[in-house]
């Protein structure tokens, strides 16, 4: 250990004695008292002036923390207690995700974009690609997801489209803005020329998938978007719409750290399938692959 004397430390910060020894007072600078000496730990020192380094716009730091953030997904969270990882979740929908990554909040986000000019295919990698400030991207598949309408068990109002929904004046959960889920409602409803207005939506928004089922499976809302997997396990009804990507986005250099190389070894060669097959909707042949590496 490289131990500093008081005036080294203070030569090594360019700082005064004086004021080292006023933050030695204030307890506010790692230091240590050896028979009446003290003493400066120099890689404490250096990690004392990092931790106040001022970050500018654009600028991320390198080691993000170890979160997973955007879509929720139950597949996704069962993968991070399997695999030994020690990632955790940070559920806020996929737009909101890619906030946290370009800014260095999150280790990845979980993503499934939906626009009107992709039809779900490849809206992932296109999303990625425009985003500015995320030039060093890996898009790394997860699973192809089953989106489609939750309906109350039974379906009472035979809702089976957007333009049932509107003609019946059911009451629909939604999303928040940003969310997967939400940009394919809205891309439903320009599709058939319908204003987002003329819906008759639940508020407030639903935070993810498992909370919009759970607002249906109690009455408070007759439908809404969310995978077939949140349909089944509050056990309420489902209408497919369509088959969509689902997908970690990161930076280069986080997919080679050890904690995403482990989630992402076991979403390739573990026993993912199987559960997968449990919750239903899923297909998992792409799982682990790279969709897009800039």
């Amino acid at each position: 250990m490289d131990l500093l004397t008081t005036s080294e430390a203070a030569d090594y910060l360019r700082l005064g004695e004086r004021k080292l020894y006023e933050l030695v007072a204030d307890n506010a600078i790692p230091c240590t008292k050896v028979t009446g000496k003290w003493l400066f730990p120099r890689h404490e020192l250096d990690r004392w002036v990092l931790s106040g380094l001022a970050h500018p716009a654009g600028m991320v730091p390198p080691n993000p923390p170890p979160i997973i953030g955007g879509s929720q997904d139950d597949l996704l969270e069962w993968c991070l207690r399997r695999s030994g990882s020690g990632l955790a979740s940070l559920s806020e929908g996929s737009e909101k995700g890619v906030e946290r990554l370009l800014r260095g909040e999150v280790a990845a986000a979980a993503i499934h974009f939906h626009s009107s000019q992709e039809d779900g295919e490849m809206a992932n990698v296109t999303a990625v690609r425009s985003t500015p400030r995320l030039h060093d991207a890996v898009v790394v598949a997860v699973a192809l997801r089953e989106q489609g309408l939750l309906l109350a068990p039974g379906n009472p109002k035979g809702l089976h489209c957007v333009a049932d929904i509107l003609k019946g004046n059911a009451r629909m959960a939604v999303r928040q803005k940003g969310a997967g889920a939400q940009m394919l409602l809205e891309t439903l409803l320009a599709r058939a020329g319908v204003s987002p207005s003329q819906l008759n939506r639940l508020e407030p928004a639903c935070l993810t998938g498992p909370d919009l089922a759970a607002a249906i499976r109690a009455g408070r809302a007759d439908c809404g978007i969310a995978t077939r997997s949140a349909a089944r396990a509050s056990g309420i009804d489902f209408v497919p719409l369509l088959w969509e990507e689902f997908d970690l986005v990161m930076r280069q250099r986080t997919y080679f750290q050890p904690s995403m190389q482990a989630l992402l070894g076991f979403i390739a060669r573990g026993d993912m399938p199987l559960r997968a097959a449990e919750l239903t909707g899923y297909d998992v042949t792409p799982a682990g692959t790279i969709r897009f590496s800039s």
